[in-house]
């Protein structure tokens, strides 16, 4: 169900309308890893995560939220609140699961609604401390099973 490349998950190579899942944490950080790739290609990314945490009070900010920002025709950039704050604590990785697989539900809904395609890197595996045998089922379930079509990129 998950097709595997070689390249730049900011650079999707699908046809069609397409989403760039990434996980962020929730206590505002924006700085390191892959979205320090999406701030490269694209501001508006960074400037809506950093207005939704401030204003979190009024909105929908939390673990397992997912904010769609659109920055070309046919593509978008989703932020999926997946980690808890940024570093492990008492041996726990800020990773959260539960909150990737509420997020990816919200992914599939909004993906089969535009009738788009998935990207990503191997989410939550970096900074987030997440176990991909572990996420990538979640995965398959939440996307793969609803029939979205997803590309996980690693770079070549």
């Amino acid at each position: 169900m998950i097709r595997y490349v070689k390249g730049d998950a900011t650079e999707p190579t699908a046809n069609g309308a397409k989403v760039i899942v990434h996980v962020c944490n929730d206590v505002g950080g924006w700085g390191k890893g892959f979205v320090m790739a999406i701030s490269k290609r694209w501001p508006q990314p960074e400037a809506a995560y950093r207005a939704w945490f401030k204003q979190r009070a009024t909105n929908d900010f939390a673990l397992g939220a997912v904010q769609f920002v659109q920055v070309a025709d046919g593509l978008w950039v989703a932020s999926l609140v997946g980690q808890r704050d940024l570093r492990a604590e008492n041996g726990v990785p800020p990773i959260r699961y539960e909150a990737i697989r509420a997020g990816l539900q919200k992914v599939a809904a909004f993906a089969v609604e535009q009738r788009a395609s998935v990207h990503m890197p191997r989410i939550g595996c970096g900074l987030a401390g997440g176990k991909w045998e572990q996420i990538e089922p979640i995965i398959e379930r939440e996307l793969g099973e609803r029939g979205v079509e997803v590309d996980v990129y690693d770079l070549a």
